[in-house]
């Protein structure tokens, strides 16, 4: 079945399992870790890795990103391989609507042109003006001096972009430049939906570390340093969906949920980000429909993640407190086959980066850490809860959280390598948000072991939650905050300085 709001894209999403042939859930065998993960295949994580590939190239954008064509039929795709799995699920569409911005950014000084990365959300300007350094992080008005006529130039540290942005604006600044803390990489985000309570944005671009130190060293010197920046943008209101499987099997007042985010950036097909973590989901729902369950078992597959964790921000505030209190634990999978990949596991107890998850959040990380250890004999690294990906949302509203990550833009270290192989001094994904994050990206490696920890911890929570605290029958209240606010980057592990800084690069 397709529904009418995506018959758009309903040619891009023509290959559709047959139904095959179900028992009723009571029927089947309880569900053991050792048997549902002996079913997964990594020739049938390719294959949808390539079916995934296919719908952003039948379109000239050649992306996924939310609201397009191909992010279109990539929830088509969802809704009709879980549906086609006969009785074993409740599948929902849930629409909602969120404002889309791209563009481009280009920066040249004193006739050089520099390699400029673009803020989503912001406005477009162009502007021939002096550069002026702001001091420490930018994150207090009391850091700018008086900007008029002029473009700031801002680190990235200590708070999220748009709030930059907004207190250059507040100062006179007409535009401004934030450079990177990590070396070797053109700074690009999200400045954060608008509006905020600091004022409007300025047009925005990216640099890297080593451009900006240089240019705040040139003008700390006593240099005028004039910049030609100019930033195109364009923002639309857009209609996105997010995808949800519950099993109807399994006790529905208590609920293991497992998120993924379905949507590409502008630049590619986003296959690692995240179509692995969407197709590791999508391989263990499928398999799992030939087990029973003691608990329920939900998939979430959300929407317009790289604009700020928008499609968990809706589901979570969809949700009354009763339903909130039913969900136990979520368990979050964001890029899970980086080429040059970690094993990581976010630390919920907090020992490795002082961040401590919600009650459970510890134990969802034993969980991990036992698997690796004591089934697939693997090593693995603990990763910051940095807010960077869907299980925030969850965290926000007092869920316990907890998953998997193989790394993003940060550099693997020399210690990761002797753990993991790869290349030190290399990011762990070198087309983190290129046009080259397609099906080669992938290592396969990494993406089926990381399928079967999923499925590990699935039959682990649907045969029984006794590894949890106790659940109180409630969930915390959600704090008052701006919409997007919860959007981060993947954490390069604690190359970004604090966790706050972390907030709102686009992933």
């Amino acid at each position: 079945m397709h529904y009418s709001f995506l018959a758009a894209s309903l040619a891009l999403a023509s290959v559709v399992s047959a139904s095959p042939t179900v028992l009723s859930p009571r029927q089947l065998p309880l569900v053991e870790s050792n048997r549902l993960r002996r079913v997964l295949l990594r020739s049938n994580l390719l294959d949808k890795a390539r079916t995934l590939e296919g719908f952003a190239f039948a379109t000239p954008e050649r992306n996924r990103v939310f609201g397009s064509p191909g992010h279109n039929a990539t929830v088509n795709y969802l809704y009709d391989q879980v549906t086609a799995l006969g009785d074993y699920y409740t599948v929902e569409i849930q629409p909602f609507v969120e404002l889309y911005s791209a563009g481009s950014a280009s920066l040249s000084v004193s006739g050089d042109a520099l390699d400029a990365g673009i803020f989503t959300y912001s406005p477009a300007g162009k502007f021939t003006e002096p550069l002026a350094a702001v001091a420490n992080f930018g994150c207090n008005a009391t850091d700018y001096p008086a900007l008029t006529g002029k473009i700031a130039l801002i680190s990235r540290g200590s708070c999220e972009f748009g709030l930059k942005s907004a207190l250059a604006g507040a100062a006179g600044a007409d535009a401004a430049v934030i450079y990177n803390n990590v070396n070797g990489t053109t700074l690009t985000g999200t400045l954060g939906a608008p509006p905020r309570p600091e004022g409007p944005y300025v047009p925005t671009a990216g640099i890297s570390l080593e451009e900006g130190t240089a240019l705040r060293d040139q003008i700390n010197g006593g240099a005028n340093v004039t910049a030609d920046l100019n930033v195109i943008s364009v923002m639309e209101n857009r209609t996105t969906y997010n995808v949800i499987a519950q099993t109807k099997g399994g006790d529905p007042n208590n609920v293991l949920v497992m998120t993924a985010h379905t949507d590409s950036v502008d630049a590619g097909p986003g296959i690692n980000d995240n179509g692995s973590g969407t197709i590791g989901l999508l391989e263990v729902a499928i398999q799992l429909a030939k087990f029973s369950v003691n608990n329920a078992i939900r998939f979430v597959w959300v929407s317009a993640e790289e604009f700020g964790l928008l499609g968990s921000e809706f589901y979570v505030s969809s949700l009354s407190d009763a339903e909130r209190a039913r969900i136990r634990l979520d368990l979050n999978f964001d890029m899970i086959a980086s080429p040059n990949f970690k094993y990581g596991i976010y630390d919920g107890d907090g020992s490795a980066f002082n961040v401590t998850g919600a009650p459970g959040s510890a134990e969802a990380e034993k969980l991990f850490q036992d698997y690796f250890t004591n089934d697939a004999g693997l090593k693995y690294v603990e990763d910051e809860f940095s807010g960077r990906s869907d299980y925030a949302a969850f965290q926000e509203v007092g869920i316990a959280a907890g998953g998997l990550f193989t790394g993003a833009e940060g550099i693997k270290t020399p210690e990761e390598q002797v753990l993991f192989g790869g290349q030190a001094g290399v990011a762990y994904d070198e087309n983190y948000h290129e046009a080259g994050d397609t099906v080669a990206n992938l290592n396969m490696d990494a993406f089926i072991q990381n399928a079967k920890a999923i499925a590990h911890a699935t039959a682990t929570y649907a045969r029984s939650f006794a590894s949890l605290p106790p659940s109180n029958g409630t969930a915390a209240v959600p704090r008052h905050r701006r919409r997007g606010t919860l959007k981060a980057e993947h954490a390069p592990s604690g190359q970004c300085g604090t966790k706050n800084d972390r907030l709102f690069l686009v992933e």
